[in-house]
């Protein structure tokens, strides 16, 4: 029951971009075209759910018992940073057709706040369950935290694609083309994901 509410929670209730706006610019910027988004989506979800279990492990068995957790921020992105390095030549010798796929996405995930915010939130934030006790959580709901917040992203940047891609064939009053009918959207899709509060 605690996998499903996390999976709830993290991709309708506390969505990363609509409830904490983390991940803004890139979702601003590559959701013009659905495919596009569906690129972003999936380098985001993979570099977050990987970059979530390798943070996770480095505060666990070396920032804690070291008295270091100070240093989690600057850790974290070093990490985030040789990651995105690490996976990016990986693909290019195992899988080219993929690395292509991906292109310029991969070295944009390295600035993406999100997969920052959602490693510091697994390692620092206790999270309350059915049973109303908080705790931090272990590397099985890190990981599905992880999952799920990515998919959430994934979910809403591609929603937001195509409505854009639907706005770009209607007729917007002048004022609003182009950056402020796309900003009215995502207020309009936040108030959208603010009903699903109820259910955890």
């Amino acid at each position: 029951m605690e996998y499903f509410l996390i999976i709830v929670s993290a991709i309708f209730v506390n969505n990363i971009l609509l409830a904490q706006f983390l991940g803004i610019c890139p979702f601003l910027g590559v959701s013009n075209k659905l495919s596009t988004a569906t690129g972003m989506s999936g380098a985001v979800c993979f570099v977050i759910t990987l970059a979530t279990v390798v943070t996770y492990l480095l505060n666990r068995y070396l920032l804690v018992p070291f008295g270091l957790e100070f240093l989690q921020t600057i850790a974290f992105i070093l990490v985030i940073a040789a990651l995105v390095q690490m996976v990016e030549i990986v693909l290019k010798k195992i899988s080219p057709s993929l690395y292509q796929a991906l292109g310029i996405f991969l070295p944009l995930i390295t600035t993406n706040c999100a997969v920052l915010g959602v490693a510091i939130t697994v390692v620092s934030k206790e999270f309350a369950f059915g049973d109303g006790v908080p705790h931090m959580l272990n590397l099985g709901e890190a990981v599905v935290y992880a999952l799920a917040t990515s998919l959430g992203y994934g979910l809403a940047m591609c929603l937001f694609a195509g409505l854009r891609e639907h706005l770009a064939g209607n007729d917007v009053p002048k004022a609003f083309k182009g950056l402020p009918i796309a900003l009215i959207t995502v207020g309009i899709m936040a108030m959208a994901f603010l009903g699903f509060s109820g259910i955890v």
